[in-house]
């Protein structure tokens, strides 16, 4: 079994945000005729391989770093690392959780070629990506350990899948479009009910000890525009599964769709891609409904970006 703090670090990534104090907050409109949608979880379809089967060699230390970089980013990658998140942030239970985009539900679908990249990404490339965006960061060259013991670890854990198949609960799920479309004022009054406690009223996340319990939302320590977690799509999937932490698949479609804009529709750090204008950048990288990137919501374009922290 995983050691208990485990769990807690599990815990970070309940996308959904709103500052309490926000006027656009006010008068939400009311949560009727929002539809549920089941999240199918397969957890019975896949297990985890237990700590005790992890190799006694030196390819099990690869595997045990992975873990560890995996949980604990910034100690284990500090040099790559430009905010305050984890990987577990967005793939919950230490990379292991389905609906989750676990790491045994990725690892086998590479090669493959990428829309975002317009070419074939290898996993590592992938990885690369992960810290470039969703860790606003640098990327770290291909070889690197911190991106061999990442690899080790996914390794490990995917050995039982099919190449190439794409296992259920890979990813995140898809929900179909909303009956309303998303607002941020439902979404707020989502977040003040369902996400503040953890994230707090501000969505900047707590942290205890100086590590990050619960994942800042928004701002210059959360992930930038150029991101996965920027389209509300990926967004209300991750969210309508798995938040809040431990209550997945409790919010309506609605409120998932409405609490993903709500947490979208606040400045982030810029896309590492900028060509000089939000407009050319969005052209160029954004140009699809369900990013905010570019777009003006309650008076304000989205897309100038947060200084690095």
């Amino acid at each position: 079994m995983k050691p208990l703090r485990w769990l807690a670090m599990t815990v970070l990534l309940a996308l959904a945000a709103c500052h309490r104090s926000e006027p656009q907050a006010a008068s939400p409109a009311p949560h009727a005729s929002a539809a549920v949608t089941p999240v199918t979880k397969d957890a019975g379809r896949f297990e985890p391989p237990a700590e005790s089967s992890m190799p006694a060699d030196d390819f099990g230390k690869q595997i045990l770093l992975g873990r560890q970089i995996f949980n604990d980013t910034s100690h284990y990658a500090q040099a790559y690392v430009g905010n305050a998140l984890t990987c577990e942030n967005c793939h919950l239970d230490a990379g292991r959780l389905a609906n989750s985009a676990p790491m045994w539900g990725a690892y086998p679908m590479y090669p493959a070629y990428r829309a975002k990249t317009h070419r074939v990404n290898t996993f590592a490339e992938r990885l690369q990506g992960c810290f470039q965006y969703s860790m606003n960061g640098k990327a770290p060259p291909l070889g690197d350990d911190v991106l061999v013991a990442l690899e080790a670890y996914a390794y490990w854990m995917s050995q039982h899948e099919s190449i190439g198949v794409a296992p259920p609960g890979h990813g995140y799920p898809k929900l179909p479009k909303p009956a309303q479309a998303p607002d941020y004022a439902r979404g707020a009054a989502v977040f003040k009910r369902d996400c503040a406690l953890c994230h707090g009223d501000n969505g900047q996340g707590q942290q205890t000890a100086g590590r990050t319990v619960f994942p800042p939302l928004w701002g210059p320590q959360s992930f930038n525009w150029g991101a996965g977690m920027e389209r509300l799509d990926n967004a209300v999937g991750f969210i309508k599964a798995n938040m809040p932490l431990g209550r997945g698949d409790m919010l309506t479609d609605q409120d998932a769709w409405d609490v993903a804009y709500f947490m979208n529709a606040h400045e982030r750090p810029q896309d590492p891609r900028f060509r000089g204008s939000v407009a050319e950048t969005r052209k160029a990288y954004h140009d699809t409904p369900y990013s905010l990137y570019g777009v003006t919501v309650n008076g304000k374009a989205l897309g100038e970006g947060t200084a690095h922290p």
